[in-house]
């Protein structure tokens, strides 16, 4: 399966220039996927390693035969754990792409797309017990709400958990079409395909735990990466990328602002590179449409 295929790599050169890589460091990609970030960061590499994360039996069949790259096939919020085991106690960079594959998308027996016929899955990784349909058909009015509303930021969110809670008393969810034409009865006309990629949006975070996820990724960065490495976070929620800039403003993913001491100084661990948001060009979003919504980070330990 080729990379163009499995996905199109979001901000590559942005990214990996965000990384300032060193020739002979090490470097963490959080979300191999179909490799298109790490095969630029092994291209800056002579002596230097690469250690890539990816829970996705997929990702890993995709790997480059290269002896700089270590596989790690668990979740990145174990980063440190892994690290550790591999006998690495600092690295010099991390990037975080945290898409979903296209090779996700077009899969229609993952679940994750409305686009396609196939079971209500939406797990990355196959070793989690809890799917989709799990969600839609176990979790009370107030959960399925609170998840459709924060992850998915839908405003009919108490609607569309009342539909759900009605319509699995007469038949549980099973396929992403009976989760579609439940959306359909609730979504606006117009915006139909924006509502629908809403709701399994929602579905496939509260699935994966992503934003428990992210916190935990990146309170850990701050004790891996060496003074001077960068942290690159692409994000495509709202809420991803508002946990990331707290994050690098206050060290905290809850909190806007760092504290400080009784002189007023403020002690976080990074520094912002980039005060602004990275963002694709328009000729970026023109070949690949799904880096519409991307936003990139880039911070550095201080």
């Amino acid at each position: 399966m080729s990379e163009e295929v499995y996905h199109i790599p979001v901000l590559l050169e942005e990214s990996i220039d965000g990384l300032q890589i060193d020739p002979n460091g090490i470097y963490v990609d959080l979300t191999f996927g179909g490799g298109g970030h790490s095969k630029a960061i092994l291209k800056r590499l002579d002596k230097g390693r690469l250690v890539v994360f990816d829970q996705d039996d997929d990702a890993y069949a995709n790997r480059p035969d290269d002896e700089r790259l270590l596989f790690v096939r668990h979740n990145f919020r174990y980063l440190g754990r892994f690290l550790d085991y591999l006998g690495i106690d600092k690295v010099d960079g991390i990037l975080g792409d945290l898409g979903v594959s296209s090779h996700h998308f077009d899969a229609a027996e993952r679940g994750f797309s409305f686009r396609f016929e196939g079971a209500l899955d939406m797990r990355m990784s196959q070793g989690v017990k809890m799917n989709a349909a799990d969600v839609l058909n176990t979790y009370s009015f107030e959960d399925l709400k609170r998840i459709f509303y924060q992850y998915g930021e839908i405003k009919k969110s108490a609607k569309l958990a009342s539909e759900v809670v009605k319509q699995r008393e007469i038949q549980p969810f099973a396929s992403t079409i009976d989760l579609k034409e439940l959306g359909e009865k609730v979504g606006p006309k117009k915006e139909m395909n924006k509502f629908l990629a809403q709701v399994f949006q929602a579905l496939r975070i509260e699935v994966n735990r992503e934003m428990d996820v992210l916190k935990d990724m990146l309170a850990q960065s701050a004790e891996v990466l060496k003074p001077g490495g960068r942290l690159v976070i692409i994000s495509y929620h709202s809420l991803e990328d508002r946990l990331v800039k707290n994050f690098i403003k206050s060290g905290d993913c809850n909190k806007t602002q760092a504290e400080t001491d009784v002189f007023g100084h403020a002690h976080v661990p990074f520094e912002a590179v980039t005060r602004k948001i990275v963002v694709p060009s328009d000729e970026e979003i023109e070949r690949n449409s799904r880096a519409r919504s991307a936003k990139m980070r880039i911070a550095e330990r201080v």
